[in-house]
C-alpha cells in the first residue's frame, strides 16, 4: 500500500485485518461535506481515495472528485477503476478476438504473450446467440440450443480457448440467462474484497462497467456500473484506468406507490419520456426519496437497465434495506449479506429517509400517476398510454387500411416476452403467468398469426413459474420457453411462419411487433415487421390475444368465452395483491442456489465442445466468423504521426436520433448486400448467415455491413433506403462499402455528417470500427450519445459537433462537396475549435468552426497513438 497524505483507514467490526478507505475522513479534512453528495459520487470519491492508496489515483484526484459540487462539477477526468468487467457474447467476442490479435503482437515483437491477460476480473455471459426459430412447440427449448451450436460452434470454440487461456477470466455457457440477469442475480455482490499483500483485506463497493450499453441494469442493486464500448472495456480488463469526467447528477425524488394495473414497464417508460425531455445524456440519475420504500430491486433494475433509452451514463438506486431483502432472497452467503450492509453503513453508502444529498437538477416524480402504456412505433422514448394505441399507429402509418384479410396492415404477427428489462422481474413475469392463466380459462386462444415466444433472463424464472403453476397456462397460449438469452429484442427473432411472411411481402403490410424489450429501433426486431411497440410481459400476452394493434385494450373486446361472452382485458387482469402472494409464495432463495451452484458446466453441446488449450488462439484462415483483425498489423512501438484531413469527401450524410444499430446492424445479413455477397463468396449457404451480431469476430463481413441497416437514410442517395451512396466526383450510385473501398484506392479520406444523438443506442464497437476501416476520419454531429463518443476516439476516429444553434441544414452543407479540417494532424487539443472548409463541385468556398470531442487529455493520447487499443498494447510492451 503506497503512503498517502490522507489518514483513511477504517476497519470493520472486531477484524484488524479487514480494512476499508472512510470518505467521512475527508469530511473531517475538511474536504467536502459527505451528507450532501449524491451517492453514486461518494462510491467515486472512494475509488478515487482508495486508488490513491494502492492503484493509480492521486491526492490530486481525490481532491477534485471531493470538489464536486451540485453548480459546478470538476471539469478535469480522474482514472477510475471498476471492480469489475462483464461482458456479453455478440460484444465480448471481439474482446476476444483482440486480445488474441494482441498477444500475437506482442510475441512478434519477441515478449510474452501472456503479459495480455485480464487483470480486473472479468466475466462473459453467452446470451445473445440463440434465435427463435422453433416456437408454440414443446421440444422448442432444444430445437433453438442445437441449431445455437449448429452456428456458433466457432465463435464458442473461441471463447472456450479464453476460458483456459486466460486467468481472471469467467466464461458463462450458453443456455444460462441474460447476461444483466445473471450479474444481478449471481455475479453483483455489492461489495468486493481484495488482499492487499500484507495480510490485511480492503472491502470496498461492488462497481463494473460492460460491453452491453444496458449494463446500468445492475445499478438497481447499488452497484454503480454502465455501458462502454468493447475498446474501453479491454483496457480496463487489462489494468488501465477508465479516465472520466466527474458528472452531473440528476436527481429524480420518488413518492407514492404504484396503483393496481400499473406495472415496472409503465414506471419506466414514464421515467423515460421524462428524463429524455430533461437531457441527461452523459449525466448520472440518482433516485431517492419516500417512494424507494414501495420499489423492491427488481422494479428498480428494470428502471435501471433502460438508462440507455432515456440518455442517461447510470440510473442508480443507493444501498438500503431493500437491497438487503433481494441479496438474501436470491440466495447471497449470510456473511456476504451481512458484510455488505456493515460496510454500507460504516461508510456511509446506506440510504435512510433522513437523507438529502444535492443534485444538479431535482426531479419529482409520482408513482401513483403510472398508468398502463407503450412505447413505440421506432422509439423507447415515445410513450402512449394503452387507450392511444390505435391512434398512435394510424398516425404514424397513415395510409394503413384494413383489408379484409386476417393478417393485414396493424396486424401483430410478433408478440415476444423477451429482454433483459423485463425477464428479471417476478413482478411481471408472474403477472404474464397469471393473465394467461385466467385467459385460458375464459376459453381465450392465441391468434394463429402471432409468432409468441418467451424468452426468460434465466433458469430461475422457469423455476417459479413453474412452483407458481404458470408454465402451463402460458403453454397454452403458445408462449413456451424457445431459449433462456436476449432473442427478439437483440434481432434474432428468427423466420415468421411462412403463410405470415409471404402475406406481409405480398401485399407490403405494415405488421406489427410487442415486445417486452428495451429496444424497438427502425429494422431491428425484424425486416419484415415496420412498427415495434414495448410493452410489459402482461401487456405482450394481452396482444398475443388479441392479434391486432388498432384496438382500444381499455375499451374493446379481446374475444369471447365458452358461453359468447365478451371477454376485456380488465376481466382477466390479476391485481397487485394476487402478484405480490405470488411473487412471495413461488420466488425462493434455494432457487438461485441451486441454479447457481453449477453455472460453469453449461449444457451438454458446451460440455462436448473441443477447444484450443494454448496461449495463442490459432486462427483458422477459413473461418467466416472468426478472423485476425487488421488493427495490429505492422504495429510499431512508437505511432506513426497522424496525417491531416483534406479534401474529403462525405460518405454518408444522416439526420437526427441515427442509432448505432443504423450504422452497425445486429440483425439478419441480406443476400444482396455486400456482406451477404462476401458469405456467398466463401460458400456459406443462406440458411447458414446468421446474423451481423453473430459474425462481429470477422472484420470482412463486419465492415461490409458498416451502414447496412435496411432502414438506413442516406441523404445522398435520397430514393433509396439501406446501405447506398453515390460516389464522388462521378455522381455514381453503389453500395457504400463499395464506394468507400473506391475512395481508399483514390486516397481519398471520408467523413459523416449526421444531426443529433447521433450513436444512440447500443454500445456496439463495431458502429466507430467499421466505419474506421472502411477509412472515415471524422463524423461531424450536432450531437453525440456518450458511448458511441468514446468509441469513436477508441478507433482514431475525430468526433466534430457543430456549434450550438447550427447544423449542416443551417449551414446549408453539401453530400457532394470537399471538406478540409483545419489544424488536425499529429495531436488534437481536448474541446479545441476547429475550422472545416467546404468547397463545392463549382468552387464556392465556405467556413464553419467545429467542436473537437475529444473531451480529455487521455483521450488525446488515444488519437495520437491511433486508437485506445494501440496505446494500451504500447503501455504494456
Amino acid at each position: 500500500m503506497r503512503t498517502s497524505e490522507f489518514n483513511a483507514i477504517g476497519r470493520l467490526g472486531s477484524s484488524l485485518d479487514t480494512l476499508y478507505f472512510d470518505i467521512g475522513a475527508l469530511e473531517e479534512a475538511g474536504l467536502c461535506d459527505v451528507s450532501a453528495l449524491p451517492f453514486s459520487i461518494r462510491v467515486l470519491l472512494e475509488n478515487a481515495l482508495r486508488n490513491a492508496h494502492i492503484g493509480p489515483a492521486s491526492g490530486d484526484d481525490v481532491r477534485l472528485v471531493a470538489s464536486w459540487t451540485p453548480d459546478s462539477p470538476p471539469s478535469t477526468e480522474f482514472p477510475y477503476m471498476p471492480g469489475r468487467v462483464a461482458l456479453q457474447d455478440f460484444t465480448g467476442v471481439p474482446v476476444v478476438v483482440d486480445l488474441a490479435a494482441m498477444r500475437d503482437a506482442v510475441a512478434k515483437l519477441g515478449g510474452d504473450p501472456t503479459t495480455i491477460n485480464p487483470v480486473v476480473h472479468s466475466d462473459l455471459v453467452i446470451d445473445h446467440s440463440v434465435q427463435v426459430d422453433y416456437f408454440n412447440v414443446a421440444g422448442a427449448l432444444a430445437q433453438n440450443i442445437d441449431l445455437e451450436f449448429e452456428r456458433n460452434q466457432e465463435r464458442y470454440k473461441l471463447l472456450k480457448w479464453a476460458q483456459s487461456a486466460f486467468d481472471n477470466f469467467l466464461v458463462v455457457p450458453p443456455g444460462t440467462g441474460i447476461v444483466h440477469q445473471v450479474n444481478l442475480e449471481y455475479l453483483a455482490s455489492t461489495v468486493l474484497q481484495k488482499s492487499l499483500g500484507d495480510g490485511s483485506t480492503v472491502v470496498f463497493p461492488d462497481t463494473c462497467i460492460g460491453t452491453d450499453s444496458h449494463t446500468t441494469m445492475i445499478n438497481g442493486l447499488a452497484v454503480l456500473g454502465w455501458g462502454v464500448g468493447g475498446i474501453e472495456a479491454e483496457a480496463v480488463m487489462l489494468g488501465q484506468p477508465y479516465y472520466m469526467l466527474v458528472p452531473e447528477v440528476v436527481g429524480v425524488n420518488l413518492h407514492g406507490h404504484l396503483q393496481d394495473g400499473a406495472t415496472a414497464t409503465d414506471l419506466v417508460l414514464a421515467v423515460t419520456e421524462m428524463l429524455r425531455g430533461e437531457g441527461v445524456v452523459e449525466k448520472f440519475v440518482e433516485f431517492h426519496g419516500p417512494g424507494l420504500q414501495h420499489l423492491p430491486v427488481a422494479d428498480r433494475a428494470t428502471i435501471a437497465n433502460m438508462a440507455p433509452e432515456y440518455g442517461a451514463t447510470c440510473g442508480f438506486f443507493p444501498f438500503d434495506d431493500q437491497t438487503i431483502s433481494y441479496l438474501e432472497r436470491t440466495g447471497r452467503p449470510k456473511e456476504t449479506v451481512d458484510l455488505a450492509r456493515e460496510y454500507a453503513v460504516a461508510n456511509r453508502l446506506f440510504h435512510s429517509a433522513t437523507d438529502n444529498p444535492e443534485y444538479s437538477v431535482e426531479l419529482e416524480f409520482d408513482l401513483n400517476s403510472v398508468e398502463p402504456s407503450m412505447a413505440g412505433p421506432k422509439r423507447p422514448q415515445d410513450r402512449v398510454g394503452l387507450s392511444q394505441v390505435p391512434g398512435n399507429f394510424n398516425e404514424n402509418f397513415p395510409d394503413v387500411s384494413a383489408n379484409g384479410h386476417e393478417v393485414s396492415d396493424g396486424s401483430v404477427v410478433i408478440a415476444a416476452i423477451t429482454s433483459c428489462t423485463n425477464t428479471s422481474n417476478p413482478n411481471v413475469m408472474l403477472g404474464a403467468g397469471l393473465l394467461a392463466r385466467n385467459a385460458v380459462e375464459r376459453g381465450l386462444e392465441r391468434k394463429w398469426w402471432v409468432k409468441s415466444s418467451l424468452a426468460p433472463g434465466s433458469k430461475v424464472v422457469s423455476d417459479y413459474l413453474d412452483k407458481a403453476g404458470l408454465t402451463e397456462p402460458l403453454d397454452q397460449l403458445g408462449f413456451q420457453t424457445v431459449g433462456y438469452g436476449c432473442t427478439t429484442c437483440i434481432g434474432n427473432s428468427g423466420p415468421l411462419p411462412q403463410d405470415v411472411a409471404a402475406a406481409v411481402d405480398d401485399r407490403d403490410l405494415v405488421a406489427v411487433a410487442v415486445l417486452s424489450g428495451n429496444r424497438n429501433f427502425e429494422g431491428r426486431v425484424h425486416p419484415q415487421v415496420k412498427a415495434n411497440y414495448l410493452a410489459s410481459p402482461m401487456l405482450v400476452v394481452a396482444y398475443a390475444l388479441a392479434g391486432r394493434i388498432d384496438i382500444d385494450l381499455t375499451q374493446e373486446s379481446l374475444g369471447k368465452d365458452r358461453q359468447g361472452n365478451e371477454v376485456f382485458l380488465s376481466d382477466i387482469w390479476p391485481s397487485q395483491d394476487e402478484i405480490a402472494s405470488t411473487v412471495l409464495e413461488a420466488v425462493q432463495s434455494d432457487q438461485f442456489k441451486n441454479r447457481y451452484g453449477n453455472v460453469n458446466e453449461g449444457p451438454e453441446q458446451w460440455e462436448s465442445l473441443d477447444a484450443d488449450i494454448s496461449d495463442q488462439f490459432h486462427w483458422d484462415v477459413g473461418s467466416t466468423y472468426i478472423q485476425s483483425p487488421p488493427y495490429f498489423e505492422d504495429f510499431a512501438l512508437e505511432p506513426s504521426p497522424r496525417s491531416s484531413v483534406e479534401c474529403a469527401r462525405v460518405l454518408v450524410q444522416v439526420g437526427d436520433s441515427v442509432t448505432t444499430d443504423h450504422i452497425s446492424p445486429a440483425g439478419s445479413i441480406p443476400p444482396s448486400a455486400p456482406s451477404g455477397q462476401h458469405l456467398i463468396s466463401n460458400d456459406v449457404p443462406r440458411r447458414a448467415f446468421n446474423s451481423y451480431g453473430s459474425r462481429r469476430g470477422n472484420h470482412n463481413v463486419m465492415m461490409r455491413g458498416t451502414f447496412g441497416n435496411i432502414r438506413l437514410r442516406n441523404l445522398l442517395a435520397p430514393d433509396h433506403e439501406g446501405d447506398w451512396t453515390v460516389h464522388y466526383p462521378t455522381g455514381e450510385t453503389m453500395r457504400i462499402y463499395d464506394a468507400a473501398m473506391r475512395y481508399q484506392s483514390e486516397g481519398v479520406p471520408l467523413i459523416v455528417i449526421a444531426g443529433a444523438e447521433y450513436g444512440t443506442g447500443s454500445s456496439r464497437d463495431w458502429a466507430a470500427k467499421g466505419p474506421m476501416l472502411l477509412g472515415v476520419r471524422a463524423v461531424i454531429a450536432e450531437s453525440f450519445e456518450r458511448i458511441h463518443r468514446a468509441n469513436l476516439v477508441g478507433m482514431g476516429v475525430l468526433p466534430l459537433q457543430f456549434m450550438a444553434g447550427e447544423s449542416a441544414r443551417t449551414l446549408g452543407l453539401s453530400g457532394t462537396a470537399q471538406y478540409t479540417i483545419r489544424g488536425v494532424g499529429e495531436t488534437v487539443d481536448p474541446g479545441a475549435i476547429l475550422t472545416v472548409i467546404s468547397t463545392s463541385d463549382d468552387g464556392t468556398v465556405s467556413e464553419f468552426e467545429a467542436r473537437v470531442r475529444v473531451d480529455t487529455a487521455i483521450e488525446a493520447e488515444y488519437y495520437r497513438h491511433g486508437g485506445l487499443l494501440p496505446y494500451v498494447l504500447r503501455q504494456m510492451v
